[in-house]
């Protein structure tokens, strides 16, 4: 390695992601964004652009509290597996033995066009849950399950009654498909946020904070933005009329920056609702120490969170192949082709297939207000990216994020 080189990346090429960065903001597609990207655990590079509050002209930094969404669902895959260390249930255990309202399921008959149209299946296994192949949906999701937990409003909001109510709620539906026949992004790592309820016998808001977020260190990650965060929590911007999260119905606006959520007048400042699959709020340095945790096999300064045995086993793909190859009809995170699931997270197959430059086995997931990670064990990095749009499909910021580190990757 030369000495003008960082770690193998030239900081020339490194600089082309600020600009990149303060593109999107003066062509009004972000409020602001930042990124960070280690190597070996050092820090290579960190950049802030644009702004957290556009309004108030209040500049999106490194302690910025933001809407990580379901880059939630990781961590609580994490909390699953914490359990599933101890010896307290297998992940073939079906998710009735913990909610009972699972019990005598209903799936939609292939090909349904109403609720109503069901056969008998089984209750979902954790496994099912932990890799999305459960049966269970979202409201923005296409089909008459999608279309009844829209009516239902069941998405697991910051201010609804209870985590225990809304996966009772859940249950009450049928799934879109019998349990691993499919892939569907779903509400099952919620599911999932109250089986460690029910096994732990803790709200999950206390047992993230406890065997998760403490020993790690993320002081600034919660399910309700911290106490003395004051302007530092960004508003949430979208360049859809309506309802933003309404992806089936969204349309385009003549603002692409438009408000839709801002300290002061949040849910997430007041929740009642601990949602395990999109609930917490954080800072970026926070989120790369869960991303560090899991690229250093579960060690943590403050006590080992996994063993690297069972972080090398989350990070393997759970499915037959591609999640492509599964039918999946629904909306996500991450590409399909060329992309398998592990437990948490998405898993490269086939960097070509992707179309997108990685390593065989990078690990990642995003969430809905466009932030992103992901770990790359080959070369040996992490890469986390925030700002605050939704949906997340507005723009291929994943993509061009991931082509600008390799572009500066030389050694």
């Amino acid at each position: 390695m030369t000495d003008t080189h960082i770690q193998g990346f030239d900081p020339i090429r490194l600089g082309r992601i600020a600009a990149w960065q303060d593109r999107y903001v003066e062509e009004r597609k972000f409020p602001g964004s930042s990124v960070i990207l280690l190597r070996g655990g050092d820090e290579v590079y960190f950049n802030a652009a644009g702004s957290r509050n556009v309004e108030d002209g209040l500049p999106f930094e490194r302690d910025t509290v933001a809407r990580i969404y379901s880059m939630t669902k990781p961590i609580t895959s994490v909390g699953i597996m914490m359990l599933a260390e101890l010896g307290l249930f297998h992940l073939d255990a079906p998710v009735s033995e913990f909610i009972p309202a699972f019990r005598d399921m209903q799936a939609l008959v292939p090909g349904a066009q109403r609720i109503d149209q069901t056969e008998p299946a089984s209750s979902p296994t954790l496994h099912h849950l932990l890799t999305h192949t459960s049966g269970l949906s979202y409201p923005f999701n296409p089909g008459p399950l999608g279309q009844a937990m829209d009516a239902e409003k069941i998405i697991f909001r910051a201010d609804d009654t209870s985590l225990a109510e809304v996966a009772d709620r859940t249950a009450a539906l049928p799934l879109a498909f019998q349990p691993g026949t499919r892939w569907e992004y779903s509400v099952s790592i919620d599911i999932l946020g109250r089986v460690i309820e029910v096994v732990s016998g803790q709200p999950l808001d206390v047992f993230l904070r406890e065997q998760i977020f403490d020993p790690l260190g993320m002081g600034e990650t919660a399910f309700r933005v911290p106490e003395g965060t004051g302007d530092r929590f960004a508003s949430l911007y979208t360049p859809l009329a309506g309802n933003a999260m309404a992806l089936n119905a969204a349309r385009d606006s003549d603002e692409t920056l438009r408000l839709v959520d801002r300290a002061g007048a949040s849910v997430f400042e007041s929740t009642t609702c601990f949602s395990g699959g999109g609930g917490l709020v954080g800072t970026i340095d926070d989120y790369v120490k869960f991303c560090e945790m899991l690229r250093r096999g579960g060690a943590a300064p403050g006590g080992r969170i996994l063993s690297p045995h069972t972080v090398d086993f989350m990070m393997r793909n759970h499915l037959p192949g591609d999640i492509a190859s599964m039918g999946p009809q629904s909306f996500a995170e991450q590409p399909m082709e060329g992309m398998g699931f592990g437990l948490g997270g998405s898993v490269v197959l086939n960097p070509g297939r992707v179309r997108v430059p990685g390593s065989e086995g990078d690990f990642s997931w995003g969430g809905m207000a466009s932030t992103m990670f992901w770990i790359d064990p080959v070369l040996d990095l992490t890469c986390v990216f925030f700002t605050q749009l939704t949906p997340s499909s507005s723009y291929p910021c994943r993509a061009e994020l991931k082509a600008l580190v390799h572009g500066a990757l030389v050694e």
